[in-house]
């Protein structure tokens, strides 16, 4: 009765650490068989362990590459997605305008509509403009999908600022730009900050949209999906433990620092 009882008052946290295992176990995986010597092409099973891989991450052709392109392709469109999402988010919540409904519905669009839809959407696009596949449609795409995301994370944010803050520096003579840089942004920062590795993330992750409208270009995604079909180099799971790795350390800095800034608040 006693364990009953005890796991009644926890079930809220046991089913909340299930469900984190189950999302961590796939890298785990990935982790584990990057260390992995596989003895044919692919590698699905465990054989030896083995630091070759590590210790040349570029060693199949082509891999680097489009992991460099996949990079410069999410940073530019985090940065397009991010500054258009931060101006959009605060003209639907600041401004009062003719189809300010309608447009606040066109933004979840993407979000709910299959990806598979928007990519040939936008490749229809792409050629009745005549534009040629490769770098800039991709982009161009990237920005498109990413920005609903960007708008719902900064508008979030926006709507929970108070307004008397900016109020209070404008009483204290402050101009419309001090206003802007020392009070609005820096209060609006952490939902800028979400929106935009959010829009990274998924511009780094996507294979259908960046697969229908990138030509000739091949994406870190999209040489995957086309080794997958000739056999999984283990310098695969390097990258993808190094890309987790980096992501957690990313997150772990930002609560660190947000847990200072509380402290030193509360002091």
């Amino acid at each position: 009765m006693r364990l009953l009882r005890t796991l009644r008052r926890n079930l809220v946290v046991i089913a909340g650490l299930l469900t984190l295992a189950c999302l961590v176990l796939p890298n785990l995986v990935v982790t584990v068989f990057s260390f992995n010597r596989p003895n044919g092409r692919f590698n699905y099973a465990w054989q030896r362990f083995s630091l070759d891989a590590w210790k040349d991450p570029c060693g199949v052709a082509d891999l680097c590459g489009s992991l460099s392109l996949s990079l410069r392709i999410a940073a530019l469109a985090t940065l397009g997605a991010t500054v258009l999402g931060t101006m959009i988010a605060f003209a639907l919540v600041r401004y009062r305008f003719r189809a300010r409904g309608a447009v606040n519905s066109l933004i979840f669009l993407p979000m709910a509509m299959p990806e598979v839809v928007m990519a040939a959407s936008l490749l229809t696009l792409f050629l009745n403009m005549g534009a040629e596949l490769g770098f800039r449609t991709v982009l161009i795409a990237h920005i498109m999908f990413c920005l609903s995301f960007v708008v719902t994370a900064v508008k979030a944010r926006v709507l929970s600022m108070d307004p008397r803050l900016e109020e209070a520096a404008r009483d204290l003579y402050a101009g419309p730009a001090q206003t802007f840089l020392r009070v609005t942004l820096p209060i609006a920062a952490p939902g800028i900050a979400a929106g935009a590795l959010l829009a990274f993330a998924l511009s780094f992750d996507d294979f259908i949209i960046t697969n229908f409208n990138a030509g000739s270009t091949v994406t870190f995604p999209m040489f995957v999906w086309g080794s997958a079909q000739r056999g999984t180099p283990v310098q695969i799971n390097v990258i993808g433990t190094a890309m987790f790795v980096i992501a957690v350390a990313v997150v772990l800095v930002g609560q660190l620092v947000a847990g200072r800034r509380r402290n030193n608040t509360r002091k």
